[in-house]
């Protein structure tokens, strides 16, 4: 039977039935060890049952009503995502790629109210922000914004980890108002920024009246072991994005606002009819909930270094391997050639897996994962990547 689905995806030959932990299984009963968690999002893994009974207990309840009126549990969401980021205020909406498209929006408001008629936002190489018009014109990949210009003006690309470069482009535009970055960047390459370099530029921002806004879209919510990834730098991002784990697997999106960021955007400037809906707020509480509770933060970190320390061991100095990157459970294995096949190929081994930019094969496994189910991910994958590296162009 052809598809009814418009072909915007090249999906692998796989339909999964159900799943329980970091396991799923297919429509033939066949078992896959998830090392990517839908691209991140299932944090806690597949049914667990925190999530589970509060997804059903607020769909027997309420399900949406929209934000004309008021929403307790997106209040309780709201109130647990300011103490966990030290932001002030939240603003909901439905994924990574909007709650990114509302950043933009409050950069360019902030200008606007001190009387700056092109406000510019730098952005940085590599970066990934989403695939709406507006993100995608703050997003560094080529192959995603060819043909579709004109995108709209606005915005600075300058060299990833590179303050000098950041200070230059602020230098050469007086109208820039804001620097939107990835601290580990994911479509990227799960390429990290360094530590130092965050510190600068938080003083940097202060000092020339810039918002800093980190997209903590892919490395938060506990992702890196620590519930977002900048504060590994001890700072403080006047406006903060997040989407994927936040949910555990249903679709939300937010950003956080703190210091000149908080109160610029008001009634009439932004809104959203289901970002933070009752039910997607009740999933957001019991996933911030369970982490908490069940330490995957700590677990996030050691079962990550774990990981990472056995694929550093197995793979470093092997011909057709650049570095082994990342932190917590964010980890990327860059190779020296294309390696696209390697996602089909772990697929047949029961392992699912991702790669990004070409050559780096990029794991993103739920924070339940354990140190056994770790060394399973090496096992399956080491023998994939020494044959592909092995084989001749």
């Amino acid at each position: 039977m052809t598809s009814a689905l418009s072909n915007t995806y090249s999906r692998l030959p796989v339909a999964f039935t159900h799943g329980k932990g970091v396991w799923l299984w297919d429509t033939k009963g066949r078992r896959y060890l998830d090392a990517m968690a839908g691209i991140g999002v299932s944090c806690l893994g597949h049914a667990h049952p925190k999530l589970v009974a509060a997804i059903s207990e607020q769909a027997a309840r309420v399900i949406h009503v929209s934000n004309l009126y008021e929403v307790p549990e997106q209040e309780e969401l709201a109130q647990r995502m300011t103490k966990m980021s030290g932001m002030t205020e939240i603003v909901f909406g439905n994924s990574g790629a909007e709650a990114n498209e509302a950043a933009i929006k409050l950069a360019r408001y902030y200008g606007y109210k001190k009387g700056n008629d092109l406000p510019t936002i730098i952005t940085m190489e590599s970066s990934w922000h989403g695939r709406t018009i507006g993100t995608l014109a703050a997003t560094d990949s080529e192959k995603a914004r060819t043909g579709f210009g004109p995108l709209p003006g606005g915005f600075i690309k300058v060299a990833y980890n590179d303050i000098a470069a950041i200070k230059a482009a602020g230098d050469a535009e007086p109208r820039v108002v804001a620097v939107l970055l990835e601290v580990l960047q994911g479509e990227g390459g799960i390429r990290p920024t360094d530590i130092q370099n965050l510190k600068d530029l938080r003083a940097l921002c202060n000092e020339r009246g810039w918002l800093m806004m980190i997209d903590e879209v892919q490395s938060g919510i506990g992702r890196t072991g620590k519930w977002l990834a900048h504060q590994w730098a001890d700072i403080l991002p006047d406006v903060v994005v997040f989407a994927k784990g936040l949910g555990g697997g249903v679709p939300i999106g937010a950003i956080g606002a703190c210091g000149p960021a908080a109160g610029v955007l008001g009634p009439g400037s932004h809104g959203t009819t289901f970002g933070g809906s009752p039910l997607v707020s009740a999933a957001g509480v019991a996933v911030l909930r369970a982490l908490e509770e069940e330490k995957l933060l700590e677990n996030a970190a050691t079962v990550g270094a774990h990981l990472k320390a056995e694929l550093s061991k197995a793979l470093l100095g092997t011909p057709g391997v650049r570095e082994v990157r990342g932190q917590g459970l964010m980890l990327g294995i860059e190779l020296e050639k294309p390696c696209g096949v390697l996602t089909a190929r772990a697929l047949e081994a029961g392992l699912l897996i991702n790669v990004t930019r070409d050559r780096v094969v990029r794991l993103l496994p739920p924070l339940i994962l354990t140190a056994a189910e770790a060394d399973e991910i090496v096992k399956i994958l080491i023998p994939l990547i020494k044959a592909f590296n092995a084989e001749t162009a």
